[in-house]
Order: structure tokens, then sequence, then C-alpha cells
């Protein structure tokens, strides 16, 4: 487990961005920073759900890293109204663009076209991060389609705000005049070129006011919308545009849990009753369990979360009793089951994976969304859970996950294993939000599992070249290829490349939970549900 503590540290140093002596430039220049605007700009006494923290954690480091990737994202409240915020940190880099960069803030942007959520754009950017300009420039999820997803987003009809608070240069220059109202500050810059590009490109000498200031652009040229004196400024006239916005529907109310004497450091243990769990997650009002007595490994049911009716699907993480039919000429001729084999928990078998897929399909059928909870091991294995039917039953999981029409969260409170990942809905499969506990882990296998397999491939192709190694050397070889896995699987690692969207305490669940709910219900599309063909 990642100790807490070390995580609270980690995530200080990642939100002072670029370092003290940045944000001490950035002040200098009479501008506040990414982190400062937002705050000024949200309503007194709330705070920004950020999604992406971690993004680009423990890359780039020749480069001297990017801290959060170099941009601000998450969901806030804007005089009243739920808004995606989507702010460059200039004191990383320039607020340059890296190649994750251009991945969170497509996030942002493909979570505000899911729920319908104005987007409000506080730039200050640089442009591409030439260094990595291969990995940044050209492909269908790189800087271009941030301003392809511009165009789409307004023709939508999902209000766009951007205000340039510094630099906007060259490209990026799209995202804010796509954009449906644009502001700029007094001493920001607005062009294709700046000044020592335009002399070197064309040899003619200009000033950077005169090249693309906010008084050009607001009498001249006839770019922006309004023109501010300063960040203040710009982002009271945000609060006032967005208050013209409609007001959101009343989120219902946020219930307190059951009080159960459980503590969420309970849920850390290798075994517990996911039921319990899920007592701390929602209102303190009935749970309605679903098929209770069939595929235990796998509850399925119908709670509350804030007042909302939420249908959960959450693997059990305690060895269970499989229920059989009783055996032939039985004395006891009243007794029509017993109880079958042990079944594992964590891992998902044949009868639990039809239960599961089938209760999804009625939770489309009354439009109620769904909360998925892994910690998964992955699908039965073995010659009998093959005769089973086990890749057909998974089939079935899957196509009614893939097939969906209702919100769908996932939270990852530990393993979240090889197909496992698949069939409790992981990212592949479009959650509009997916959270994961410190103690989540990520991998196509168990570490143990995956160094055996790994180190077996090693070996083989060391006897091809002709070398056999020792004990000590197969020992020193195993536990290089295990670190290395073992670091690949940290749920750190998953969220610097934005696999996940936060990183939550345990203790913060239910919170992040009702945050994440109140966005995706905002609207129902009123999309019909059907699935493709399935396997009987």
């Amino acid at each position: 487990m990642t100790p807490l503590t070390e995580l609270s540290t980690e995530e200080h140093a990642i939100r002072l961005g670029g370092g003290a002596k940045a944000i001490d430039r950035q002040h200098e220049k009479s501008r506040l920073t990414a982190r400062e605007r937002i705050a000024k700009l949200l309503d007194p006494g709330t705070e920004l759900f950020e999604l992406g923290l971690w993004a680009a954690w423990k890359m780039y480091a020749e480069w001297g890293g990017a801290p959060a990737a170099g941009v601000v994202t998450g969901v806030g409240t804007v005089s009243g109204r739920q808004v995606m915020v989507i702010a460059n940190d200039a004191t990383v880099k320039a607020g340059a663009f890296f190649p994750m960069t251009c991945k969170k803030v497509l996030r942002a942007q493909r979570i505000a076209m899911e729920n319908r959520l104005p987007l409000v754009y506080l730039v200050d950017s640089a442009g591409v991060f030439l260094p990595l300009q291969d990995e940044v420039f050209p492909d269908e999820d790189d800087f271009g389609r941030i301003f392809r997803n511009n165009a789409v987003i307004s023709a939508a009809g999902i209000p766009q705000f951007a205000a340039i608070m510094g630099n906007c240069v060259a490209g990026g220059g799209y995202l804010p005049v796509l954009c449906d109202v644009l502001l700029m500050t007094e001493g920001s810059g607005l062009y294709l070129a700046g000044p020592a590009l335009v002399k070197a490109a064309i040899g003619q000498v200009v000033d950077s006011e005169s090249l693309g200031g906010a008084k050009m652009h607001a009498a001249v040229s006839g770019t922006i919308d309004y023109r501010e004196s300063t960040d203040e400024a710009c982002l009271e006239r945000l609060q006032r545009l967005v208050a013209a916005l409609p007001e959101d529907k009343r989120a219902g109310a946020a219930n307190s849990p059951v009080e159960t004497g459980a503590k969420w450091d309970d849920f850390t243990q290798p075994e517990y009753d996911v039921r319990d769990l899920l007592k701390l997650v929602f209102d303190d009002a009935p749970f309605d369990e679903y098929k209770a007595d069939y595929g235990k490994t796998i509850v399925c049911g119908w709670g509350k979360l804030g007042g909302q009716t939420v249908g959960v699907v959450a693997n059990q993480k305690l060895r269970v009793k499989a229920t059989v039919p009783a055996a032939k000429g039985s004395v006891d001729k009243s007794a029509q089951f017993e109880d079958g084999p042990l079944q594992f928990g964590g891992v998902i078998y044949v009868d639990s994976a039809e239960k599961a897929a089938r209760f999804v399909m009625d939770c489309n059928q009354l439009r109620v969304p769904i909360l998925f909870v892994q910690n998964v091991n992955g699908f039965m294995v073995g010659k009998d859970s093959e005769q089973s039917g086990i890749i057909k039953a998974g089939a079935k999981l899957v196509n009614a996950i893939s097939n969906s029409v209702v919100p769908k969260l996932t939270l990852i409170t530990g393993g979240s294993y090889g197909a496992g990942n698949y069939a409790l809905c992981g990212k592949a499969f479009d959650p509009r939000f997916i959270l994961a506990w410190p103690t989540a882990q990520y991998a196509v296998m168990g570490g143990n599992q995956a160094a055996s397999t790994l180190l077996d491939v090693q070996v083989q192709a060391l006897k091809r070249a002709g070398k056999d190694p020792d004990a000590d050397e197969l020992a020193a070889l195993r536990d290089k290829v295990k670190a290395s896995y073992d670091e690949q699987t940290d749920i750190r690692y998953a969220a610097a490349r934005l696999w996940v969207d936060a990183i939550v305490q345990p203790e913060n669940t239910r919170a992040a939970l009702l945050t994440a709910l109140a966005v995706a219900t905002r609207i129902d599309e009123g999309k019909p549900f059907k699935t493709g063909v399935l396997q009987v």
C-alpha cells in the first residue's frame, strides 16, 4: 500500500507546479497562477473536483518534469452552475503542451461533452513543447483534436468561455477563438507568431501589443469580446457571464450513510464483505440486493446516493459458498439445495458474470446510473470453468456494459487485473468518471504471476543465447523483473497516464462519488438500449 502521508506530500508538491520561483515570476508579471485564478473564479465555500492531478507523474524527467502535465482541470461551481475548468499552468514551462497535456485537456473536454458541462478555459500557454512536437502535434488524439473538439462542442450547444490571461501563441490561438465567448487581459498576447518569429520569417519589426495585444484585438481585429485590465476583473466578468446560463437542476439531498461502526481502513484488508463498504458509500436507506443467493462473488443491487437511485455492481472479497442443486438420492427429500465448493473472493465465476450482465441490462431498461466497484483478480480459470462457459459468460457482461446508455461510474479500491478490469467497466468502457484508492493496482495479472511468466521468457532468451543462469542469478533476475512490474502496477503510474481520473482517499470516497454522480446525471439523452449478438 502506498503510505497515505507520502501520497499527501506528493500531491502538495504537484500543486506547486513549477515551484516557488516560478510562482514569483508569475506574480512579478501581475498575473495570478492557474490555481489562484480557479480559487477566485469558483463560488465561495466550494472547491474544485480536480481531475488528472497525477498526470505526467515521473514523466519527462529529462526536461525537468511537468507537474500535473502543466494544466489544471476539474469540475467546479461558478455562479451556482457546474462547469468544467481548464487552466494552463504558466509556472510549468510557460504552460507549454506536453503529450500528456493534450491527453488531459482532451479528457476534460470529453467529460464536458458527455455530461453537457459548460467549459471555462483560462489560457496562459506558450503552445507546443517543441522538443516533443512529434508526440504533440499530428495524431488524432493530439493537439489539433482539442480545436476540433472546440468546434464540435460549440455545434452541440454546450457553452464555452475562454479568457486569455497571458500567452496564447501559434496553433494554440485557435482554442479561444473557437469558443463562444472570448475575454482577454491587458498585457496578454494572441498571435500565430510572436515578434521574434515574425522578424525571422518576414523581416517585419513589430512590438507585442501592436501584433496581438488586448487593445488591438478589441479595437482593430475585433477578435475578442471583452477587454479586461487585470486577472481579477476578468474573473469577475466570467462569473457574471456564467450566471446568465440556465440554472442547474437541484441535486437530491446528500443524506448521510448508514452508521455501521465500520471504518474505511477495514476495506484495505485482503478479505471483507463488500456490502459493508457499500453501507459507507450509500445513503442511510434500504439496499435491495439483486439475486442475493446466486452468483455470490459479485454483489448487485439498488441503493441511494445523494437521494438518487443507483445500481451497483461490486465484486465480493469474501470466499463464499456456491449454491448447487442437492445430489440425487438425498436423504432429506425436502432439501432442494446444498452448499457447493468455496469460491474465491475477487474472482468472477460464470454465475456471477451472467447475473451482473442481466443486472446491467435492467439498469438500462429502468434508466438508472450504475456504480462499478472493482477489487478484482479476474475471471476463474481451469478446465471446469472453461467447460462451464466462462468466456461466453464474460462476453455477455462485456457486451452489456459496452452498449450501456446510462451513466457509469467506476471505483477501484484494490486490484484491477486482466479481464476483470474490462468486465467491471474499466477505462476502455467509457465510465463518465473513474476513481481509485491509493491501494488500487492496475495490471494484466498480479505481480507474482507476472514475475514468473516474464522470468521464464527472459530465461529462455538467455538459454538461446548460450547462457544458463545459476540459482543466484535467477533470484536476482526475478527480483528485478518483479520490481519493474510492481512499479507499473502502482496506481500513481496509472494516474500519470490518465487511466484513472483521480486518486481519492478512502474517507473521501462518498463525497467524490456524490460530485461525480451529480455531473453524470445532469442529462438523460433517452438513447434506446440494445446489445449486439449474445452467445447462449
